[in-house]
């Protein structure tokens, strides 16, 4: 028979039960990801996220938690929504794209920050150098910008007489688009190609640039390596075949969604290196000793049914080259 003290104690204990749960679990460290996009055009590459997370030991809801915060391509809202992790004190913010690690920087010094970024991370300030970053913040350089070269280079190898080359660059992310142009100019003067400059922030805008094809045609289309882009693979891609454009692009998914050809980085196992970060940090590294990792898989994929409905013999020269030939 239990005694009214014994039954009282038990009772307490019974009580405590669940607040000693919600302890547990509110004692889950919370990663924060600052993302420009919406999170239903970027499935694919989250998996690869978590499978980073899970290659250091975490998995989200288990041993941690992940607060997401989208801006929904609109880039002006990344400084609210940065200062929100912030506020909720996260243990760590991820950011991609770049724009959206300028915002969590300017956000916080202490939180660690790692990043996806498509352009030298030292230039953009997010670090004090690649081997050093110093400060808060760590994560991988994706090198689409120092590619832009490599990418005309395999264009021209399909289209030996373009002349005329139309770069679609986002304008809402200034500071790709500058260095994009200033690198397709670059790798553009040597072959003597007349570039024209295209821009555009939304789907409005892209489809009157397709329309706008009808009227005057370029003989190639270089879509630049941006975030919203990624986003838009699937309209711009229809919209290149529809017009009978061929176009390059910066990362697998497009060629995959009905692209032509792309020549980058891959940007799979970048989000799987971020996720390993993470977790690194998680355990107790710091983001000043971490090095930002630079890409060194790159990966040319050519849609072989796409050049055929456009026209173009893909050379043996391309094939012998591509990591992958979609048929």
């Amino acid at each position: 028979m239990i005694r009214r003290r014994e039954f009282v104690r038990l009772l307490g204990s019974a009580a405590a039960w669940p607040l000693a749960a919600s302890a547990q679990q509110h004692a889950m460290p919370v990663i924060g990801v600052l993302d420009s996009r919406s999170p239903d055009s970027i499935e694919s590459l989250l998996r690869a996220f978590r499978q980073g997370l899970r290659e250091t030991g975490y998995v989200e809801g288990e041993n941690m938690t992940v607060q997401y915060q989208w801006a929904d391509n609109q880039v002006d809202r990344l400084p609210a929504l940065a200062a929100e992790l912030v506020r909720r004190q996260v243990s760590i913010i991820v950011a991609i794209p770049a724009v959206s690690a300028i915002a969590a920087k300017a956000a916080t010094a202490t939180i660690p920050i790692v990043f996806i970024a498509n352009e030298d991370p030292v230039s953009l300030r997010l670090v004090a150098s690649l081997a050093r970053p110093g400060g808060n913040a760590t994560g991988v350089n994706i090198f689409t910008a120092e590619v832009t070269a490599k990418r005309l280079h395999l264009l021209r190898k399909l289209l030996p007489g373009m002349v005329r080359l139309a770069v679609l660059v986002n304008p809402a992310n200034a500071t790709s688009a500058e260095s994009t142009l200033r690198d397709v100019a670059l790798a553009a003067r040597s072959g003597g190609l007349q570039i024209e400059t295209l821009s555009a922030s939304t789907s409005r805008e892209i489809e009157a640039i397709f329309s706008k094809f009808q009227r005057e045609r370029p003989d190639a289309l270089f879509v630049a390596a941006d975030a919203y882009f990624y986003t838009r693979r699937v309209q711009l891609t229809h919209l290149a075949s529809r017009h009978g454009i061929a176009a390059t692009y910066a990362q697998r998914g497009f060629p995959e969604a009905g692209g032509l050809m792309s020549y980058g980085t891959d940007i799979m196992d970048a989000y799987r290196q971020i996720g390993v970060y993470a977790g690194r940090i998680l355990k107790g590294a710091k983001p000043a000793d971490l090095p930002v990792v630079q890409s060194t898989k790159f990966e040319l994929v050519v849609n072989a049914p796409i050049a055929r409905m456009l026209g173009l013999a893909v050379p043996d020269t391309l094939v012998a080259l591509a990591d992958e030939v979609i048929e």
